[in-house]
């Protein structure tokens, strides 16, 4: 083997392997691109999650609010009926 093909040969190898690394490179770059877009879909996701829980205590806290409401005018009727019966009985007795 002559040196000058012997420097073909070691030319076609770093060509090789230069293209080879290129190659590696842009492989990493989408794998990133694709890192960096998941990344942003789980933060979004997070945001999502953090407005869903503050809506739910919102509605959470409203729900009792109503429910204590309904007791009361539970507890209003109650005593009108009672109060009602009183005077119905109270004429015919």
């Amino acid at each position: 083997m002559t040196e000058h093909s012997g420097m073909e040969a070691a030319a076609k190898r770093l060509s090789a392997a230069l293209d080879g690394l290129e190659a590696a490179l842009e492989r990493r770059q989408e794998v990133d691109g694709r890192e960096h877009a998941l990344a942003d879909q789980v933060a979004a996701l997070g945001v999502d999650r953090s407005r869903l829980a503050s809506q739910l205590d919102e509605q959470t806290a409203r729900a009792t609010q109503l429910g204590a409401a309904t007791r009361e005018v539970s507890r209003r009727l109650d005593m009108a009926m009672d109060a009602v019966r009183a005077v119905v009985s109270g004429k015919t007795g």
